[in-house]
């Protein structure tokens, strides 16, 4: 009995694999993320057969992403990012505030409470998210599965309309990671220790630690001690499959049927938040000098991993969404729930009152 989660381990990666290489031969984007992800939730809901991944093997995918974003930034990269932070809150506020409003005018025509639209809909971190809500008292199964909803239409919907507009700016993933022309460096792998640990310590001290650390310190000994060494490419399609059997295998087909045709609606909110953040996206590109695809991936509400991913292909600046992104995330995560957990806290009071 000790061997079947191996062989369920087994069978999850060829799925996943599979998957992976079948939507990377169909030219599609982020395809080991996103092959990964379709396949397992697909084999997993129709099989009934509960795919296996086991944490810590789920947090170096995301601990060896961070460290390949790391190698990206260069000494120009903070005092480039620096002039943008500020419009960049103020498009990050916009954003919000309008997921905020058409979450709960939307709740005029539907069943559910505006604290659970509100928490179900805003751009941020999933478990976060769950976790503020249930403070509230809202419906959290509705928040994690509206959440979900708009998880999967922002990774599939962003990555392919920025990849097939932008295709003529970029030469593709391969040609723009780093570490293309990879070449063995020995010892100094060594120095990739350090940011290691430094993913495992922080992992659930600060938000997104596993991804956020590694990437802080492989940057900074890149930037200021050392020509940090190239990663070998194919553990990046390793970390990407990793990542995306993760996320798929945490998506159940029942979840989903939960939500039944709210589920609709909240993909409909996602939609027009993603059309709103494109247009924000144009604007930071018009007033400052970002281009367009480093500026709409960088507004964009999708995770940072796969917004970097997706402006590697198509000649955007890596280290510039990803600083920018990581603005976002940490916007959202520590000033968001605290206000809404606020403004709702005081209407739930005020309606005991009356």
């Amino acid at each position: 009995m000790r061997n079947i989660p191996y062989f369920h381990l087994v069978e999850t990666y060829i799925i996943g694999t599979i998957g992976g290489y079948l939507f990377f031969l169909g030219g599609l984007p982020l395809p080991w993320v996103l092959g990964a992800l379709t396949f397992v939730m697909m084999y997993q809901g129709i099989s009934k057969r509960k795919m296996y991944c086991p944490d810590p093997l789920k947090q170096s995918g995301f601990l060896i992403l961070g460290m390949f974003f790391g190698l990206y930034f260069t000494a120009e990269t903070l005092s480039t990012v620096g002039p943008y932070v500020v419009p960049y809150i103020v498009s990050t506020i916009i954003l919000v505030g309008i997921s905020i409003l058409n979450s709960v005018v939307v709740t005029r025509w539907i069943p559910v409470d505006r604290i659970t639209s509100v928490f179900g809909s805003i751009p941020g971190g999933l478990s976060e998210m769950v976790i503020a809500s249930e403070s509230l008292n809202a419906r959290s199964s509705l928040v994690v599965i509206f959440q979900t909803v708009r998880l999967l239409t922002v990774l599939f919907l962003v990555p392919f309309v920025v990849v097939h507009t932008f295709t003529n700016t970029g030469s593709g993933l391969d040609a723009a990671l780093p570490g293309a022309t990879y070449a063995f460096r020995g010892w100094e792998y060594l120095w990739f220790v350090l940011p290691v640990i430094g993913g495992i310590l922080f992992r659930k001290r600060i938000p997104a630690g596993i991804v956020i650390a590694p990437m802080a310190l492989t940057a900074m000994m890149n930037i200021l001690f050392i020509d940090m060494a190239s990663l070998p490419p194919l553990l990046l399609i390793f970390a990407q499959i990793t990542v995306g059997i993760g996320m798929g295998k945490g998506i159940a087909f029942a979840d989903l049927k939960l939500g039944g045709k709210y589920c609709l609606v909240y993909f409909g909110l996602t939609v027009t938040l993603i059309l709103v953040s494109f247009g924000l996206g144009v604007g930071l590109a018009a007033f400052t000098s970002l281009n367009l695809p480093t500026a709409i991936l960088s507004v964009a509400p999708g995770g940072l991993i796969e917004m970097v991913l997706t402006a590697s292909t198509v000649g955007g600046d890596p280290a510039v969404v990803s600083s920018l992104q990581l603005v976002r995330l940490l916007f959202i995560i520590i000033v968001v729930p605290p206000v809404l957990k606020w403004y709702f806290g005081r209407k739930l009071e005020a309606d005991r009152v009356v």
